[in-house]
């Protein structure tokens, strides 16, 4: 019996149509379901000798298809004409009721068969989708895999390059640390980017997080921007630790956002460090900052106070993916 419900269902939904024997077995109950209704409807009414058939042909063709349903169709028609329970029309009237009967049995049939295969259709549609997705989820994982594999091959490569040279690998070592860990933060949203949060955490996260305070409403942002603020972020966490805030036992660190007509606006403000008293040449995290932001309209404003350094970040958030060319919030 459950298997006769499972075939039935498959039908229902258009995957395939029942067995022979089922099909044939739908086909007569419809046919004597439908004659006895006929058979109730004619002490109220005995010249409709065909209608109550349509709701068969409509049963036989949903669950057992076309074919099912023609048969179904056929067969009434067949007993519409054949069978008389009283008072029935004339030749010529029962001739043009059971055309119209036709007409709607075929409509029936139609409407039914387009059902059945837009059902089919999105069927295959949303399992093609699901394929898809599953497959770039899978490129996705392998290319992250292997971009992962790159940059450590850069990082022992440079390494080695750099042995004789502690200074500048100490340098280098930290941007690249930075790099891949904004590439994790990044890959745990396939792709599409990280929030602010998290970002400053994982830079930050080292220096202790009692060293530190984030004000801010949660912001997520593209994966560029994100690449560009992680180095921007490591730069100036690193200063902080040689010369600023990081570098006292009681140093700390403020960052806080706000957006505004899609305008990003952060501000680093560091206090407790030691007091600078010259500034030297500027090296590449302060060309960074300089230029790190101008790709999405933006900018970066250096102040050396007395309580420590004071930074003021600035740049357009893309939407859906828009690049920018270069031009200045300045003007």
């Amino acid at each position: 019996m459950m298997k006769w419900i499972e075939e039935f269902r498959r039908g229902w939904q258009g995957i395939s149509e029942p067995p022979l024997a089922l099909r044939f077995g739908l086909v007569v109950i419809c046919l004597v379901l439908s004659t006895a209704f006929r058979f109730c409807v004619a002490f109220l009414r005995d010249d409709t000798p065909y209608s109550p058939y349509l709701p068969g042909v409509f049963a036989a063709a949903a669950v057992g298809g076309s074919r099912a349903g023609i048969a179904t169709a056929l067969g009434g028609a067949l007993l519409g004409l054949t069978l008389d329970f009283g008072g029935a029309p004339h030749r010529l009237a029962a001739a043009a009721i059971m055309t119209v009967y036709l007409v709607i049995a075929s409509l029936i049939i139609w409407g039914v068969r387009h059902y059945r295969s837009l059902v089919r259709h999105h069927r295959e549609l949303a399992d093609r989708l699901v394929n898809e997705e599953r497959y770039r989820a899978l490129v996705v994982e392998e290319l992250q895999h292997r971009l992962k594999n790159k940059l450590a091959a850069i990082h022992a490569v440079v390494r080695q390059a750099l042995h004789e040279h502690p200074v500048a690998w100490n340098r280098i070592d930290g941007r690249i640390r930075a790099l891949s860990a904004t590439d994790d933060l990044i890959a745990r949203t396939e792709g599409r980017g990280c929030d602010i949060i998290d970002l400053l955490r994982s830079e930050l996260g080292p220096y202790g997080h009692v060293r530190f305070t984030l004000n801010g409403d949660p912001l997520f942002l593209p994966a560029k921007l994100a690449v560009s603020l992680a180095l921007m972020f490591h730069e100036l966490a690193t200063n902080a630790a040689k010369y600023g805030a990081f570098a006292t036992l009681h140093g700390l660190l403020q960052v806080s956002w706000t957006v505004a007509d899609d305008i990003l606006s952060i501000v680093w403000d560091e206090s407790g460090g030691p007091r600078i008293s010259n500034q030297g040449e500027p090296g590449f995290g302060t060309q960074l900052l300089n230029v790190g932001l101008r790709a999405f309209d933006g900018k970066a404003e250096i102040a050396y106070l007395p309580t420590g350094l004071h930074c003021m970040m600035q740049c357009r958030i893309p939407r859906n993916g828009t690049e920018f060319k270069g031009t200045d919030l300045n003007r």
